[in-house]
């Protein structure tokens, strides 16, 4: 979904994957099974994800819509330069699984909570170049089947006419290729997590541990929430402090508000990450975990 979008998007979905395998990744580490990198069936599962799943997704819509694709910034497929798609390509792979080593490396040492903000990191990032973009019209621009639609937006469009713009483009090309393609990608990551999450619970279970299965719809609803309600939101407060006070202050501004109510402990990312009930060594309640994986 969108070259400036997938790079933080495929970070958080491979940091995602390795929140969610958190125990077995845990008993690996402490089994001491370094057989190489490359035997972590977790890592090779979200690896498989992004190559097989995500990364051809974005070429399909590069190739099939390149305006919307671009945010509306190329013309067509003849203002793609060869070596721009294959980095994009590239990206949609290497960041996932960039976004996997950083979780787990924090999961190594504990801090499974700091893992489950890097998929923060990545789905904030995510939304709010889609809400905001780099010039305040992000939504407009997302909102837009090609450039002519976008062209068509007022600079500052009422409440209204965006609600309807936005309804147009619901049954646009662009749309109905993106429900298709949300049958097979939001399913497939779905049911991987929630199989990891529970699967590591049952054996932590097994082992004596005090760790019981979490329902699948406590789990869905915890990412699902995590997602859509937590990351979303955070994007959107953030692009309004980002109208209301510019760059230059906003963006601090939106920083703190975050630390505040949504990373810290039984702030809103907390309390979603306490329904997975993963394991956290570090950093227990009342504490505050940074969004780099500070303690």
């Amino acid at each position: 979904m969108m070259v400036q979008v997938d790079v933080f998007w495929s970070y958080g979905i491979g940091a995602s994957f390795a929140t969610a395998a958190a125990r077995q990744l845990t008993a690996r580490n402490a089994r001491a099974e370094h057989g190489g990198r490359w035997s972590n069936p977790y890592l090779m599962g979200a690896l498989l994800y992004c190559a097989v799943l995500f990364a051809p997704s974005g070429a399909w819509l590069l190739w099939g819509f390149p305006d919307w694709e671009t945010m509306q910034v190329a013309r067509g497929h003849g203002a793609l330069p060869a070596w721009l798609v294959a980095l994009f390509a590239a990206t949609n792979v290497s960041q996932g699984v960039l976004g996997f080593w950083v979780a787990e490396r924090l999961i190594a040492s504990g801090r499974v909570y700091a893992a489950f903000l890097q998929a923060g990191i990545g789905y904030v990032g995510m939304f709010f170049i889609l809400v905001h973009g780099w010039d305040g019209r992000g939504y407009q621009r997302f909102f837009s089947a090609d450039r002519d639609s976008f062209a068509a937006w007022p600079r500052q469009p009422g409440a209204g006419e965006a609600l309807a713009r936005a309804a147009d483009w619901l049954t646009s090309p662009v749309a109905l290729t993106l429900y298709a393609m949300g049958v097979v990608l939001v399913p497939a990551m779905l049911a991987l997590m929630v199989s990891w999450i529970r699967s590591g619970q049952r054996e932590a279970g097994e082992a004596g541990e005090a760790a019981p299965v979490t329902s699948r719809r406590r789990i869905l609803a915890a990412v699902l929430g995590a997602v859509f309600v937590v990351a979303l939101g955070t994007a959107v407060a953030a692009s309004v402090v980002v109208h209301l006070l510019g760059w230059w202050l906003g963006v601090p501004a939106a920083a703190l508000l975050a630390a505040l109510l949504v990373v810290r402990r039984g702030g809103a990312a907390d309390r979603a990450f306490a329904v997975l009930a993963l394991p956290d060594r570090r950093g227990g309640r009342g504490r505050t975990a940074g969004l780099l994986g500070v303690r």
